[in-house]
């Protein structure tokens, strides 16, 4: 585990930008600095440096993203963690176990980039291998106190498409529409949007009438938003 946090920290401190890192903070309104590496290299970087380094189990995988994670300074060494988390060679790691690490990683990140990518990826990826069990834990999660597991619960059908569990889309949705605990936030809001949009790719008509039934406390955004798609 030492070998590959330091190497992933010594490669990132060897591409650093200065000047593109005053960029990329000022742009992400972060309040972590960066390096100034930006995602084409980084990717680059990562490939090399997460096939080279092996974990040997699961316990040593899940150590490590947390000390990436945690003990991160710059932002590119949490993108670092979160990559080494979904990386394939730790397809077995993910299930119902691992969605504690993801909130946790949802809770102390507190920005849309690195939830975005947990929430419709990680999350995602979890519910559709285990449904019916990981569907209640979603449940809970789009009625937690805080603002980002929330906004997890509603990307996390984004790429699920004609898997969508539209029981569960519809509760996720109709706990944060506007009204709810944090109904009025930008992110909630925009989320709302966001998954209603992309589900209208795969069955407009559930998305007209959703928005029609929710019309109410359906909030400006989120439905500018959910009718991109629709005209």
């Amino acid at each position: 585990m030492p070998d590959l946090v330091d190497e992933v920290r010594r490669r990132i401190a060897e591409a650093a930008d200065p000047g593109r890192a005053t960029q990329m903070r000022a742009y992400m309104k972060s309040a972590m600095p960066y390096r100034g590496v930006t995602s084409v290299p980084l990717r680059g970087i990562l490939r090399e440096v997460l096939s080279a380094h092996p974990l040997p189990d699961r316990v040593t995988w899940e150590a490590t993203v947390l000390e990436l994670w945690d003990g991160a300074s710059y932002r590119e060494e949490r993108y670092a963690a979160v990559a080494l988390a979904g990386h394939r060679s730790y397809r077995s790691c993910q299930d119902l176990d691992t969605l504690q690490l993801y909130r946790h990683l949802v809770r102390t990140g507190t920005w849309w980039d690195f939830v975005a990518n947990i929430a419709s990826h990680h999350v995602g990826a979890i519910l559709r291998a285990w449904p019916s069990t990981v569907s209640a834990v979603i449940r809970e999660w789009a009625l937690d106190e805080d603002l980002w597991v929330r906004r997890t619960s509603l990307l996390s059908q984004l790429h699920s498409k004609d898997a969508t569990n539209l029981a569960l889309l519809g509760f996720v949705l109709d706990q944060n529409l506007e009204g709810s605990l944090h109904g009025h936030e930008f992110f909630i809001r925009k989320a709302c949007g966001w998954a209603l949009r992309q589900y209208a790719r795969t069955d407009p008509g559930w998305v007209r009438a959703f928005i029609d039934g929710h019309d109410d406390r359906m909030s400006p955004l989120t439905r500018r938003e959910a009718l991109k798609r629709l005209g």
